[in-house]
């Protein structure tokens, strides 16, 4: 049997995939750390222990927002955006580093 028949087979690993951070809506509103008339971008979310590093962010559309946002994320989901938006806020896609 040749070498390369014996030997296990490995997955393969995108070298060009960007990881993201992720935050749902509802983690947003319960932080107590975070003053929800700023404007929220990942250095504040970093500051207040919701993401570790200031990476390319998500907002993910869990929980319900009844109050008005101003966001900075690299992406939203299509439902958190809707939210964000109902709400009268702002949803603003910035980026990435």
């Amino acid at each position: 049997m040749p070498l390369h028949r014996r030997l296990p087979k490995r997955g393969f690993t995108n070298i060009h995939r960007i990881e993201y951070e992720c935050v749902n809506l509802s983690d947003i509103l319960n932080n107590k750390k975070l003053d929800l008339k700023e404007v929220i971008n990942p250095e504040v979310l970093v500051k207040a222990g919701l993401i570790r590093k200031a990476r390319p962010l998500k907002i993910l559309g869990d929980g319900d927002l009844n109050q008005p946002l101003k966001i900075e994320a690299t992406k939203f989901t299509a439902s958190a955006e809707k939210k964000i938006t109902e709400a009268g806020g702002s949803a603003v896609t910035i980026q990435k580093k």
